[in-house]
Parts: C-alpha cells; structure tokens; sequence
C-alpha cells in the first residue's frame, strides 16, 4: 500500500502528461496549417483574419480561467479533466468537416472553453500529489507534455500536405476521445481523509465561490505574481502563435519546413528548461526559501536576449538558437509558476489563484496574437519580437524584488504558516 502510495503521484504526472500534450497540441496544429486551409477558406489569406481566428480562442479561454479554477477548487477534479479532453478533442475532430470561416472561428472559441477547464485542474491536482521536494519537478515534466504536444501540433502543416487539413484533424480529435475513455478508468482525484469528508463538504457548499478570488486580489504578493506570470505570457504565446511564420519570414523556407522546425525546437529545449529548472529549483528550496523564485528569475534573464535574436536575426545559427535559448529560459520559467504560487497560496485556492493567473497570461497573449497578425501584415514581426525584450525587464525586476515568501501571510490561511 506504501510503494502503491510513492508511486501513484507519478502516474498521476504520467496520465496528465498525455492530456498536457493533446492539450497543446489540438489547439497548435492549426498555427501551421493556414496555408492549407486558406486554399478550401480564403478568409485565411488575410494574416489579420488568422490573427483573430487565434486570438478568440486566447480571450475565451482567458475569461473562462478564473471560472475554471473556481470549479476545479470545488468538484471532483478527475471529471473535469475527463470532460474537457474529451469535448475538446470532439471540436477537433468537428473542425475537419468545416467549410467556411465563421464555423472555424465558433469550434475554436467552444476549444477555448473546454480547453481552459485542464490546466488549473491538473496542476492543482499535481501539486496536491507532491511535496516541496518533488514539486517543482512534477509541474516539470508535465509541463514537457505540453511542449511535446506543441511539437507534434507542428507538423500539422506536413500531415496536411500529405493528406488533407480535414483529415489532420479528425485523427487527431479521435485520439484525445479514446484517450479520455481510458481515463476514466485510472485517474483519480486525491484522496481526502473520510473524517473530514462531511464537514468539508457543508464548509464547500456554503463557501461562497468568489470568496478565493477576493482573498487573492486582496494580496500584494498575488498582484506581482500576476504581473510576473502575464509578462512572459506575451513572448510565450507569440512564439506558439508566429514563431512557424517568424522562422518561415527568416529562413525564407516553406511552413511545411518552418513548422515543425520552429516547434521541435522550442520543445526539445524547453524540454531541458523544464527538468533543469525542476531539479534545479526543488534543490535549491530545501537550503533558501526563495530558490523557486531565483530559479524563474534565471529562466526569465536567458529569454530577453533570445527574443532579440529571434526578432533580428536573420540566418539559421541566430534564429534557431535563439528560439533554443528561448525555450530552455521559459521552461525554467513555467516549471516554477505552480511551486511559486504554493508558497502564498493555500491548497483550497490554488486552482482559483492558478485560473486567474491563466487568465492574466492568456489575456496577454491574445493581445500580442492580434497585434503580430497586423505587425505580419507590415513586415515588422521581427521588430514587434525584439521589442519585447523591455518589458521583460521591468517583470524579472519586480519578481526579485518584491516576492518575499517568508515575510507575507499565506492567502486562505487562517494563521500564518509555510505550505509545502
């Protein structure tokens, strides 16, 4: 029952790790595929037109992250999951038999709702799982399913040049639907002690569901978490959105190229940024409390020169390594969100802190999305990538000089304590 007990957190990682990879990529693949699709719907030519069809699954999804925290906080976190994957692998797969405009921009908006009810979900549910000296390296290696999703949702050009968008995306749908079947029969929420399983109960039915989130926007620390996780959001979601288009501009290659040679390399080196800063960060909190947030802080610090190798650079050494130092920086990054917020935020908020902070990042993103599809228009999108760099700046400065766990009360808790 012990070994049992050590080993199901990281089935757990392993379960969600394949839901993080359909998760990325169902929602990646179309970023490849518009020179395909625009052929069948030729409101795709515009890069405009394109910008938006990516950008209402960024605002829908964004609006719907606080309300998907709050739920993951309150209902059994294995259905949600369960139900999320399977709705939006089913868009998926309806976005195949799609043929004009208007219902591709309705299943991608329905993709972001379903979509935004995983990720709260399954990291709250991961860092339930795990301790201090295992978490950051959980969150790691789940995060590497969303990189890996990303990659493969990179070659969604190439599969459509082979065959047929329509057909690229009923296989893919179908895979998610069978993968949320098996789910059903293996996942499990974690286990609450049945003492408590009553009054647990009565004290989450008569919570009011906002009562997190005024917590949470009551606290100082929470507004520099939110600023400093919204800040890299804006370069992360441009480099999912435009980077195939970047590197095809750059490198003068085709998209079937640029594709999956943009997406493999964010992946593999946001790979080795995830497990480094995982290591890296569930080592150094043992001996300083703020190793998370160092650990991010250098993540953040190897991003700023990258973008500006990505935004001016013109050959294959500069823009594939910068898109390399790139990944490896924000996989520092994303693999220390989570374990950061644990240290200000108590277990029963998580999900609610966690969806509001999606949101601030998605809300970024899809104002970077739109703004590069006009940027792609003008011939700035390598300019538009560089100058982000500024911004960075001001966010790592923030985070090192404010996030001070040691010194704040933790958000939810009645007294002052540390949470693992």
């Amino acid at each position: 029952m012990k070994a049992e007990t050590k080993i199901y957190p990281w089935i757990v990682v392993a379960m969600l790790w394949g839901v993080a990879l359909l998760n990325y990529m169902d929602r990646q693949m179309l970023s490849t595929m518009r020179e395909s699709m625009m052929i069948n719907i030729t409101e795709l030519e515009s890069a405009a037109n394109f910008g938006r069809l990516m950008a209402v699954f960024l605002w829908i999804y964004g609006l719907m992250s606080p309300v998907a925290g709050i739920i993951a906080d309150r209902l059994n976190r294995k259905w949600l999951i369960v139900g999320s994957l399977f709705v939006w692998s089913a868009v998926t797969l309806l976005m195949g038999y799609s043929t004009n405009y208007n219902e591709i921009y309705l299943l991608r908006a329905i993709m972001g709702v379903s979509e935004a009810l995983y990720i709260p979900a399954g990291l709250s549910l991961i860092a339930d799982f795990h301790s201090d000296k295992t978490r950051s390296l959980a969150i790691g290696i789940h995060m590497t399913g969303l990189y890996t999703g990303q990659a493969i949702g990179g070659f969604g050009a190439t599969i459509a040049s082979l065959y047929s968008w329509q057909i690229t995306f009923h296989w893919f749908g179908l895979i998610g639907i069978v993968y949320s079947l098996i789910l059903i029969l293996f996942l499990k929420d974690i286990p609450k002690p049945k003492a408590k399983l009553q009054s647990a109960a009565v004290t989450r039915n008569n919570r009011s569901p906002f009562k997190g989130i005024v917590l949470l926007l009551t606290s100082f620390s929470f507004w520099i978490i939110l600023f400093y996780f919204a800040v890299p959001s804006l370069p992360g979601w441009a480099t999912k959105n435009w980077l195939p288009t970047l590197f095809s501009s750059n490198l003068s290659i085709q998209m079937s190229q640029a594709g999956p040679l943009s997406t493999i390399t964010i992946a593999v080196s946001s790979f080795v940024g995830v497990i480094a800063g995982g290591i890296l960060s569930d080592k150094w909190i043992q001996k300083n409390i703020r190793g998370r947030i160092y650990t991010s802080a250098i993540g953040i610090a190897l991003t700023i020169p990258s973008l500006f190798l990505l935004g001016m650079g013109s050959s294959l050494f500069t823009t594939v390594g910068g898109a390399a130092c790139f990944g490896i920086g924000f996989g520092m990054f994303d693999a220390n969100n989570m374990p950061i917020l644990c240290q200000f935020v108590a277990a029963k908020y998580r999900a609610t802190a966690y969806g509001l902070m999606n949101m601030t990042g998605v809300f970024a993103g899809a104002l970077v999305t739109t703004l590069l599809g006009k940027s792609t228009d003008s011939g700035n999108l390598g300019y538009h990538f560089a100058l982000m760099t500024v911004i960075l700046f001001v966010a790592l400065a923030a985070q090192l000089y404010f996030l001070h766990p040691q010194k704040v009360k933790i958000v939810g808790e009645t007294e002052p304590k540390e949470v693992n």
